[in-house]
């Protein structure tokens, strides 16, 4: 946390510079020239490169899915695990796509993936405290799970990642994230819940309800506390991939509504995290709106995705890397010879 460096003005300003003398008129590339500046501020290059990409899928159990909270059972979790371990989910589709490394953490599903190729395990517990009734994790279980994230992103950059893409998974999640949104910025269960997997009009008043239980119970004093109470442990997972991110000047291409409240998080341990985060869609679930505000996150895509694992994210990279190569191999005024540069 101590070691997030602050956005490169400098670099931003040479990126902004080259923009200015490409071969179109000014601000003409719309979102994708801010984005190409931003990215340059971000890693500190004037030419920035968000390729390859890395998609990191971690995956936990949450207690409160006794509550019956979600359309599917507990069980799918670790059986999705094994489905991305096997390459048949929708992840590991569009990583095939954009040619993305994907790293499947098992950080606390209730079955251990143990007998699971390809499965990195890193575990802090099986699956976190029903939330209705109990604390999701202690304060070192938090800790830990953070490190998870932070180990998980320094894996990535060590095999040459610039840019990371956080999914997850972990049947119930939808409730818990729900329920540390609603603690980090006052809203109510009624606002911030939504239907997750597809649940019925009377699982999502069951599910408002539950959630009102967890929040009465109260929310702790820190970031740190309302982790503890109310998260689960891969959304802490998540939210020290972000941190490790932005120590090493990484970008975070954050997902859905599951990822935007654990990039929140992020913020709330280190305000800094919030520079290196780009929003790569607006999910349908319904509190996703609200977490998107309270960080002002303006998504890149809106294409009514609720599945999580970092899909929407992968499919808002090309945007990325597309931003990028203009800033880097557009043609300037000068090079072409074309008339009407910023010197005209």
């Amino acid at each position: 946390m101590g070691r997030i460096p602050s956005l490169d003005i400098e670099a931003r300003r040479q990126a902004c510079a080259r923009l200015d003398s490409l071969t179109k008129p000014p601000g003409s590339l719309g979102r994708l020239e801010k984005l190409a500046a931003d990215l340059a501020a971000m890693t500190g290059e004037p030419l920035p490169r968000v390729d390859p990409a890395a998609i990191i899928v971690l995956a936990a159990d949450h207690g409160v899915a006794a509550e019956g909270v979600s359309a599917f059972p507990a069980s799918v979790t670790a059986q999705m695990v094994a489905n991305f371990a096997r390459g048949g989910a929708a992840i590991n589709v569009f990583a095939h796509q954009i040619n993305a490394r994907l790293e499947v953490v098992d950080v606390g599903v209730a079955t251990p993936s143990d007998q699971v190729p390809g499965v990195v395990l890193d575990r802090v517990r099986a699956g976190s405290g029903n939330i209705a009734c109990e604390d999701a994790m202690s304060s070192d279980e938090v800790k830990a799970a953070l490190e998870v994230g932070i180990r998980a992103v320094e894996r990535a950059r060590a095999a040459g990642a610039r840019c990371v893409i956080l999914g997850e998974m972990g049947i119930a999640n939808t409730t818990a994230s729900s329920a540390l949104l609603a603690a980090f910025t006052g809203l109510s269960a009624e606002e911030v819940v939504g239907r997750g997997t597809g649940i019925d009009d009377a699982r999502l008043d069951h599910k408002r309800k539950v959630i009102a239980r967890a929040l009465a119970r109260g929310t702790g004093d820190t970031a740190l506390d309302t982790l503890a109470r109310l998260g689960g442990l891969e959304i802490a997972a998540m939210a020290g991939a972000c941190l490790g991110a932005a120590a090493g000047r990484t970008p975070v291409l954050v997902d859905g509504f599951i990822a935007t409240v654990a990039a929140l998080a992020a913020t709330r341990l280190a305000p800094g995290v919030r520079d290196y985060l780009v929003f790569g869609h607006r999910s349908d679930e319904a509190g996703h709106g609200e977490a998107l505000a309270a960080l002002g996150g303006e998504p890149l895509l809106s294409l009514g995705l609720r599945l999580g694992e970092g899909s929407g994210a992968a499919l808002a990279y090309p945007l990325l890397a597309s931003a990028c190569a203009m800033l880097s191999e557009m043609a300037t005024f000068a090079d072409a010879g074309v008339e009407g540069g910023p010197s005209a």
